[in-house]
């Protein structure tokens, strides 16, 4: 049963059918985090407190590599995510909002691939 009125109807107006995707994806990348938090604080726990060589010896592991490349992607994309959002939410004018989403998505991808790229470096340079 449809409790839209015929006008809305013809006019498309309603669900786009999009939005529960999104949100999905949003508790994905959040559950995902929890675990991969863990290999995050022993990093910086690692880089705080261990030698150089003994950080760099630890990120070389591909396991622990992994979970830190994994980590990069899934919190810059929950980001991405999380920020449009909020300029949905807040943004009232639709060319402006268009323009944010693409200027955030921009730069967290940017910030993703540099520091996939930092990564990449330490485990190569050793």
């Amino acid at each position: 049963m449809d409790f839209r009125p015929p006008l809305a109807r013809v006019r498309g107006l309603g669900s786009a059918k999009a939005g529960s995707h999104h949100w999905w994806l949003q508790r994905v990348t959040a559950v995902a985090l929890i675990p991969l938090t863990f290999w995050l604080i022993v990093l910086l726990d690692l880089s705080f407190n261990a030698p150089y060589q003994e950080t760099v010896a630890w990120l070389a592991s591909p396991f622990n590599a992994a979970c830190i490349v994994f980590w990069i992607l899934a919190v810059f994309y929950h980001a991405a995510l999380g920020l449009q959002v909020v300029i949905e939410d807040y943004v009232s004018s639709e060319w402006w909002k268009i323009v944010a989403i693409w200027g955030a998505n921009l730069g967290f991808v940017f910030l993703g691939l540099a520091a996939l790229i930092a990564v990449f470096r330490i485990i190569v340079a050793g």
